[in-house]
């Protein structure tokens, strides 16, 4: 039986979600484009033996739609043989098509596959692709006022598990110190391929790192931001909520792209391919909608019960910072040691552009993995709807 193994696995440096960040001046089809480029110059694989490249990508609409993954493909210089699809989970999306790809390796049905992502959300603004009320009257019998914002599910987490300010500007803070430690000792060299981008100026210039990261921030300074979300309205209906969801702890808007390239064992022996790592257990998980970001601690449950493991086997833990109540609740659920999660710091530094985030996360999980000799990862991340992906990988030493 074929096993789905990683060869590599590259992203672009994350910009700034806005008119003036690094990264605002490539079309997103270019930008998911290059990280497949990247892919074939480090590994050196014929691009015509591409099964299948499966991309995520969330905001499907504008530069974004007509399959964008197709288009990148083409975009890359791809031969037009090479079929391409584009899945939607929301955040988890590039996680998804990693899992996808995985999953038809495993079956037989593929020999090389690349999963990717991308989001441009300076170019395709969050939650463009909303024209029209997407809960239906059938839907609203269950949930009468529809869905919520995620920031208010993120304040609900944070009353349930009774977090304060203090706790998630902590862990903001130090997601920034760990991001721009990582950034200044080359932690990060590895997965990241520059990206030329046109500046204010008109010329191209050379985007090496990421661009979010504030090294210089302090516990004072974060608690003078105002609460984001707070309202009459969320305030009449939630009047238990602490408000302490602020800007900077929570994920950042950003665009980005990230590929990472898989195969089976027997193809890479053949073909002088060496895995780095290999997927070992998947799941998916739904959980409450309305808490909506809670899915990640179920998923991470159903995901060592089925490796039969506990979070003592996991050396360390990539899970998407969307919002800093989410990992501290996941964590006080789960046990986990925070020490082991995101040692490279994470969404709220680096960035979060939704499609392309869980082939960044797996990029950076497979870097630190190798960094610390570490040998079981987890990578795991909440998404819209009451969602979370979970995956267990194993380094290949």
């Amino acid at each position: 039986m074929s096993r789905s193994v990683i060869i590599d696995a590259v992203r672009t440096p994350i910009g700034k979600g806005k008119p003036t960040g690094a990264l605002a001046g490539v079309h997103p089809v270019d930008l998911e484009a290059h990280v497949l480029q990247a892919l074939v110059e480090r590994t050196g694989i014929d691009p015509a033996e591409v099964d299948d490249v499966i991309g995520g990508t969330v905001s499907q609409v504008g530069e974004q739609s007509l399959n964008i993954t197709r288009n990148a493909v083409l975009a890359a210089g791809f031969p037009e043989s090479v079929p391409a699809t584009t899945v939607d989970r929301q955040c988890g999306s590039s996680q998804q098509a990693a899992a996808f790809a995985a999953q038809g390796i495993d079956a037989g049905a593929y020999d090389l596959v690349i999963a990717t992502g991308v989001e441009s959300m300076s170019r395709v603004p969050m939650g463009s692709a909303v024209t029209a009320d997407p809960f239906s009257p059938g839907f609203r019998v269950r949930y009468p006022d529809g869905l919520i914002p995620q920031g208010i599910a993120a304040e609900r987490i944070a009353a349930k598990w009774g977090l304060s300010r203090a706790d998630v500007d902590s862990f903001s803070l130090r997601s920034h110190q760990l991001a721009a430690e990582a950034t200044a000792t080359g932690r990060f060299d590895r997965e990241i391929t520059a990206v030329k981008a046109p500046g204010a100026d008109g010329a191209l210039h050379e985007v090496l790192t990421d661009e979010g990261i504030r090294a210089g921030g302090t516990l004072e300074r974060l608690a003078q931001l105002p609460a984001a979300f707070r309202s009459p309205q969320w305030e009449a209906r939630y009047p238990e909520l602490p408000w302490v969801v602020t800007a900077a702890n929570a994920s950042q808007i950003s665009d980005g792209a990230a590929a990472v390239l898989v195969t089976s064992d027997e193809y890479a022996q053949a073909h002088g391919l060496t895995p780095r790592a290999r997927f070992h257990t998947f799941a998916v998980s739904g959980d409450d909608p309305l808490m909506m970001l809670t899915a990640p601690i179920p998923a991470t449950q159903k995901v060592l019960q089925r490796a039969g493991m506990t979070m003592a086997d996991i050396d360390l833990v990539e899970i998407n910072e969307a919002f800093a109540s989410v990992v501290l609740a996941w964590a006080a659920e789960l046990g986990a040691d925070l020490d082991t999660v995101n040692v490279n710091g994470g969404a709220i530094a680096l960035g979060h552009p939704l499609g392309a985030s869980g082939a960044r996360l797996t990029a950076t999980l497979l870097n630190a993995m190798e960094q610390r000799d570490a040998h079981i990862g987890l990578q795991v991340m909440c998404e819209a709807g009451g969602l979370a992906n979970a995956t267990i990988i194993e380094r290949l030493r």
